[in-house]
């Protein structure tokens, strides 16, 4: 190989070289956004659970008031 073709192929790996490095960058601010969306989700999830929770005991509590007050349909 003449110098100019090792010269061209040294430019053309540097250049591939600093392109995965900008890949390996953008991946790993891919990583961690996805692990706060992830943290999101879960914190949501759980919030959802509990006023679920909270509704069913809302819903034994008018359950009650109803049977106490006679105002079921029976």
């Amino acid at each position: 190989m003449t110098a100019e073709t090792e010269s061209l192929i040294l430019d053309i790996l540097k250049d591939i070289q600093g392109r995965l490095g900008r890949i390996e960058f953008d991946f790993a601010d891919i990583r961690s956004r996805l692990s706060h969306v992830d943290i999101s989700v879960a914190q949501q999830a759980l919030q959802i659970a509990e006023m679920n929770h909270r509704m069913a005991r809302f819903e034994e509590r008018l359950s009650r008031i109803e049977r106490r007050l006679e105002l079921t349909d029976a």
